[in-house]
């Protein structure tokens, strides 16, 4: 399996831009490039501490890996690692920084790639320099091939750097007042348009072998704040969401996308919990209703909007009995002490142990088909 996406990663390094357009063209489907895998691994045979690790993923501060850190990725108790532009330097540095992280020993049986991922969306959200050489609205301006063009040149950026998972591109439907409209990280006005081109762009994404993660659900295009810094709701019917917000959602799930990033707004028509906590909307809204198979990951459970829900242990056992399969925690000694207790309520027995493995199991798999 390996040897096959060096040999395409290499191929795909070699084209120039008119035959990089052509080789995307040739991709409809999100799930054309990156290879699903099924993991050797059953999430039942793991022990507590490794199926709890299965969930979660950590970052940290700076160009140096923390001992602590070192220690989790060793002992299996995380699943992955979010790098931000302060732990990156150039892209030889940031190569280095990942071939240290895929390098830890792990526990034989977790020896698939680590999760290593960026927000590299285009515009103003970017950690490393290069492509996508455009922002959302600018994509969802020119079209779908522009789009999934910038997709894989993106995708062969990211990867030259070792980075698997991106943690894009944006599915909400950008609305008037709307902060991710005002900050250029929609892809358009209409739930055709950001299904066309935002899909597209996950297109590139996935053939160029990075995983593409469609954010934020179940949209977040009405929201008047940015959840990193404060609790917003949205104020919209069922009816509507379903209908507008949904939509390209339900567009990524069927084309075959890897991830989908629950929003931490509140969707006071689903539930009064953020749609992170919410299992109406995690389990029953993008499970139940849109079919969708992939892998659940929170955003930041550091960010204003979680944060005003609880601490790292709540919102983790919150998130995780909710049905959401990766738990993104910006800093590794919050990840430590959700790791603790999510492990404490397997023990008790207060959390499903079946639906707890199923989850691992889905980021296992993940692991399995994605490139190191």
């Amino acid at each position: 399996m390996k040897s096959r996406k060096i040999r395409r990663r290499r191929a795909a390094a070699g084209l120039g831009l008119g035959a990089l357009a052509a080789a995307v063209g040739l991709s409809a489907a999100l799930g054309d490039g990156t290879e699903s895998g099924t993991s050797g691994t059953h999430a039942a045979d793991l022990t507590v501490r490794q199926l709890a690790g299965e969930r979660l993923v950590a970052g940290f501060s700076g160009r140096e890996l923390p001992a602590e850190l070192r220690r989790m990725i060793h002992r299996g108790e995380v699943a992955g690692v979010v790098l931000f532009s302060d732990n990156l330097g150039g892209r030889a540095d940031a190569r280095r920084l990942v071939r240290g992280l895929q390098s830890i020993r792990r526990p034989p049986h977790l020896h698939d790639p680590l999760l290593v991922m960026v927000d590299q969306e285009g515009g103003e959200v970017k950690r490393l320099p290069g492509a996508p050489r455009a922002s959302a609205g600018e994509m969802g301006r020119r079209g779908a091939s522009f789009s999934r063009r910038q997709g894989l040149l993106t995708a062969l950026n990211l990867a030259a750097a070792g980075v698997n998972v991106d943690l894009a591109p944006v599915l909400d439907v950008g609305r008037a007042g709307g902060v991710i409209r005002e900050e250029h990280r929609s892809f358009g006005a209409t739930a055709a348009k950001v299904s066309d081109t935002a899909v597209a762009f996950g297109s590139g994404l996935q053939a160029g072998g990075v995983a593409a993660t469609g954010k934020h659900f179940p949209g977040l295009g009405a929201a008047e704040v940015n959840t990193d810094v404060g609790v917003e709701r949205i104020e919209l019917s069922q009816a509507t969401l379903r209908s507008l917000d949904e939509a390209p959602f339900q567009s990524f799930a069927a084309a075959g996308g890897k991830l989908v990033m629950m929003s931490t707004a509140v969707y006071p028509a689903f539930s009064e919990r953020p749609a992170v906590f919410a299992r109406p909307l995690a389990t029953g809204e993008l499970r139940d209703r849109l079919g969708f198979d992939g892998v659940a990951i929170t955003d930041s459970l550091g960010a204003a909007a979680a944060r005003a829900f609880g601490g790292p242990a709540r919102t983790a056992r919150a998130a995780a009995a909710a049905g959401t399969d990766l738990l993104l925690f910006t800093n590794y000694r919050a990840a430590a002490r959700a790791g603790g207790a999510l492990r404490a309520a397997l023990r008790a027995r207060t959390i499903s142990r079946p639906e707890f493995e199923l989850s691992a199991q889905r980021v296992l798999d993940l692991r399995a088909g994605i490139g190191s």
